[in-house]
């Protein structure tokens, strides 16, 4: 099975960082699933390799595997735990991408945002290009205000501009809750919009993801 164990070590190499520490046993989960999800089997005539071809499988299509079934950091939180899975939340907002930040929640999530009730991916996809296609040049920061076992609360201020150029910062407060896989299975949020003028904002980083040295919304007083 030299070619197997080739095409293991292989993928063991090519592996996305996913933490920094590998003790972590989310972290050594995650690594098997993606070696086992990699690497499938099928019979060959005249393979020399027992029998089987490997057939490789790409990164994205691992991580779009693994993030439809489980999303670390999983409950019980921890604190740490719980400020990581706040920055992925923001993270995965900031890039403005609603297919890839419906994979965070169960396929049968519930939300209240504001005064509209969505239910399921679909619809989120659906509300999540509506309101990135209203709030433009939109950037996001979040912060945890408390946690439990499988909840966690979150405060967050994000700015934007409509279409005639008026800009915003709009304030709110969500509360989580996180199924045995660490998806979102519901999202209750109550958000205040601010308008504001183009000097008074705050936020200035290039769209996508804040950077590590940008201060967060305690640091500017929001």
């Amino acid at each position: 099975m030299d070619l197997v164990k080739l095409g293991i070590e292989r993928s063991i190499m090519e592996l996305p960082v996913i933490v920094d520490d590998f003790t972590h046993i989310n972290a050594l989960l995650e690594i098997l699933v993606t070696i086992a999800v990699r690497f499938r089997y099928r019979r060959w005539r005249g393979c020399s390799c027992g029998g089987y071809r490997p057939r490789f499988i790409s990164n994205d299509a691992i991580m779009a595997r693994m993030t439809e079934d489980t999303r670390p950091p999983l409950p019980p939180f921890t604190f740490e735990a719980a400020v990581k899975k706040v920055r992925m939340a923001e993270d995965a907002w900031n890039t403005r991408d609603p297919e890839r930040v419906s994979l965070a929640y169960t396929r049968d999530s519930t939300w209240r945002n504001r005064a509209e009730f969505i239910n399921g991916r679909d619809e989120i996809v659906a509300f999540l290009r509506r309101k990135w296609a209203r709030e433009l040049d939109y950037r996001l920061i979040k912060e945890i205000w408390a946690f439990g076992e499988a909840r966690i609360a979150v405060r967050f201020a994000y700015e934007w501009h409509d279409d005639s150029g008026n800009w915003f910062r709009s304030y709110g407060n969500e509360n989580w809750e996180f199924d045995q896989n660490g998806l979102m299975r519901r999202r209750l949020a109550s958000i205040n919009d601010l308008p504001i003028k183009e000097g008074d904002r705050k936020y200035r980083w290039p769209l996508g993801r804040r950077p590590d040295d940008h201060p967060g919304l305690s640091d500017l007083g929001l």
